[in-house]
């Protein structure tokens, strides 16, 4: 029998009203966002139920993510289903962690709102992001490492969907030297910074700071990290991880295949959108995924 993995996504798939019928429908789900509030200071639901420009501002973003993202998990559990291992795309991975029990959802959620507020104040003036169409992985690295300037790659999504990331002029290069080799499409994001980029190590640093007191628990589950592609199964390891993780590549296309590789035949992504179910179905069309967006979603799965 084939292993369950929870997947979560990251920022960019946020929209106004996302969960909105887990928090008015079911009780666990409600105490969770308010949880969320209560932790972070914020008033999470008027973040994300009333329209507003700040869902869409990095420092913003992170925390309404997670407060649904931990909301849904705990409705998904509540019905007694159960991962085997769990991962997540960026800050999709605090949604992982919380699931795999090791960390509190509230230490989560004031984490995840420093984590915000750090990228968004140390996001460069002149930072760009671009997405990359239809060529292969080795030929981007290979570009990027011959671009001059700061540029490299952010995020591995799926074969023909890679992100690069860095200084506008150096990104900008590596795109038009990769249109030249053969490049389908070049698409440059409407993001607020070079995300995943050696420019915000210190964003990094600072998170590092405030993870010094946060108490990291025995795994109940493991969970593949994005740094590595590989599961993490020591508790001492999570901390110096996450911070990596800020300007390290999302290796989100080998995690999922190491998943596969490890046993994992279905997986169930908790969270708003489908982003990486699309993702999943270019990896590996044979596997099965399954979404929690919606209540009535709950008694599919």
């Amino acid at each position: 029998m084939g292993k369950t993995a929870f997947i979560f996504p990251g920022q960019g798939a946020q929209y106004t009203g996302m969960g909105k019928d887990f928090y008015e429908q079911i009780p666990v789900s409600k105490e969770v966002i308010d949880r969320a509030s209560k932790a972070t200071g914020l008033d999470i639901p008027a973040l994300i139920f009333e329209e507003n420009e700040k869902l869409h501002i990095t420092e913003y973003t992170q925390i309404a993510m997670l407060a649904v993202e931990a909301a849904m998990l705990r409705a998904l559990e509540e019905k007694g289903v159960r991962s085997q291992v769990n991962a997540g795309l960026s800050l999709g991975e605090y949604g992982a962690l919380i699931a795999s029990g090791v960390m509190s959802e509230e230490d989560a959620f004031c984490v995840v709102r420093k984590r915000g507020i750090y990228m968004q104040d140390a996001v460069p003036v002149g930072g760009a992001m671009s997405a990359v169409m239809g060529t292969d992985a080795a030929l981007i690295e290979k570009i990027c490492e011959e671009t001059e300037g700061i540029v490299s790659i952010a995020n591995y999504n799926c074969p023909g969907q890679i992100v690069i990331t860095g200084e506008v002029d150096a990104v900008n290069r590596a795109g038009e030297a990769l249109k030249a080799a053969g490049a389908r499409r070049i698409v440059p994001l409407k993001v607020s910074g070079p995300f995943h980029s050696g420019m915000l190590v210190k964003a990094g640093e600072q998170l590092g700071h405030a993870l010094e007191n946060v108490k990291i628990n025995p795994f109940t589950v493991p969970y593949v990290t994005n740094v590595t592609a590989e599961y993490v199964t020591e508790p001492n390891e999570v901390k110096n991880l996450l911070v990596q993780q800020v300007s390290s590549s999302v290796r989100w296309q080998q995690c999922v295949e190491r998943m596969i590789a490890d046993g994992v035949d279905t997986f169930i992504e908790i969270g708003p959108g489908r982003t990486l179910s699309g993702f999943l179905r270019k990896i590996d069309r044979s596997m099965k995924c399954l979404n929690v967006e919606k209540v009535e979603d709950l008694e599919k799965i």
